[in-house]
């Protein structure tokens, strides 16, 4: 187990990519990292085909020192609410200008964008979110699976899972 010791924060809201959150998170799990949960406020929140993630943790109660790793899954409605989120952004931006990994899946970079770290940064997405992405000051990178720039770490699709985790696993490791 590699990532013994290693905490993880990991933000959900309705409408997540039920892949792109669940992969991410059992796969650090079975490395022995801790894998928490949270979100605008606690609670339950649905995929966008239903299944059910916990939010353990309101965003307001998370102090971004006490983690190693920050993961946004994608899922339009999902990551569109969560950058609505005045909070969920400063952790964000906490976390990456404390050197943490911060890793964003599918549309899960415009999190990335409303907190005002892409600029000048390597980043890919969906395809959907070059423009976003580009106009934010981003150097995308569309065809790449998986763009790591530093610690921060971006993936386009649930195809690219495998090579999101190892990215990340990798970067925890360091």
């Amino acid at each position: 187990m590699s990532l013994k010791g290693k905490s993880v924060l990991m933000f959900v809201d309705d409408g997540y990519e039920d892949q792109e959150f669940w992969y991410p998170k059992l796969r650090l799990m079975e490395e022995g990292a801790d894998v928490n949960v949270a979100s605008t406020k606690k609670g339950i929140y649905k995929s966008k085909h239903g299944y059910e993630a916990k939010a353990e943790f309101a965003a307001v109660s998370i102090n971004p020192s006490d983690y190693d790793c920050v993961i946004i899954p994608g899922g339009t409605v999902s990551a569109d609410r969560l950058r609505r989120d005045k909070t969920i952004l400063d952790i964000v931006r906490k976390s990456f200008e404390q050197g943490k990994v911060v890793a964003a899946i599918c549309h899960g970079p415009w999190i990335l964008i409303s907190a005002g770290i892409v600029k000048g940064r390597k980043t890919t997405s969906f395809y959907s979110m070059k423009d976003d992405l580009q106009n934010a000051g981003a150097k995308y990178m569309g065809g790449k699976s998986v763009v790591v720039d530093g610690t921060l770490i971006t993936s386009r699709q649930p195809e690219d899972l495998p090579y999101f985790c190892k990215a990340i696993i990798n970067a925890l490791m360091k």
